[in-house]
């Protein structure tokens, strides 16, 4: 098994949570851990060590992927100027994973900030029916689009650890 049981810190043991808002809540937050702890104990150079080729997929990639995705989605709820790209050029987070502790160190970074941000942003907006943005996305639709791309995620990061040291999801 990937961790033992009783060390996973995602909630799936016992009572889930109540309501729809918290259900969702509970599958993203499980989501991120999951994808953090397919990260744990590896190096830059792991992190950053690319898929198949032509591929520019890594599990540093993923990480910065994902930063500039909550960002973005911050983007589709407001009706303001759009926020600017973390990594400017068309799949610069996914070519720009190098292997430097000070890149690995920066992406978490980002990831944990732009998580927050778009968290702080959707708390305000406790009804799963209100539609925001330009688009009008309902948070609900939103909510779920955020949990489908962890999950897609987490699916090739077990494919990506699986290829740098053989361990493979549980």
């Amino acid at each position: 098994m990937w961790v033992d049981p009783d060390d996973d810190p995602r909630n799936s043991e016992g009572v889930s949570p109540d309501g729809e808002l918290a259900t969702l809540e509970d599958f993203l937050t499980n989501y991120r851990i999951t994808l953090r702890m397919k990260c744990e104990g590896l190096d830059a150079e792991q992190l950053s060590r690319r898929s198949v080729p032509p591929s520019s997929m890594s599990l540093l990639g993923l990480l910065r992927h994902l930063a500039e995705t909550e960002r973005d989605w911050r983007n589709w709820i407001s009706d303001a100027e759009p926020l600017p790209k973390l990594y400017d050029e068309h799949d610069g987070d996914f070519d720009g994973a190098v292997a430097e502790q000070t890149e690995v160190d920066a992406a978490y970074a980002a990831l944990a900030r732009e998580q927050a941000a778009t968290d702080a942003a959707l708390a305000e907006h406790p009804d799963l029916s209100e539609r925001l943005g330009k688009d009008g996305i309902a948070v609900r639709e939103l909510l779920v689009h955020r949990i489908e791309e962890y999950a897609r995620h987490c699916g090739h990061a077990d494919l990506l650890r699986e290829r740098i040291d053989g361990r493979v999801g549980q």
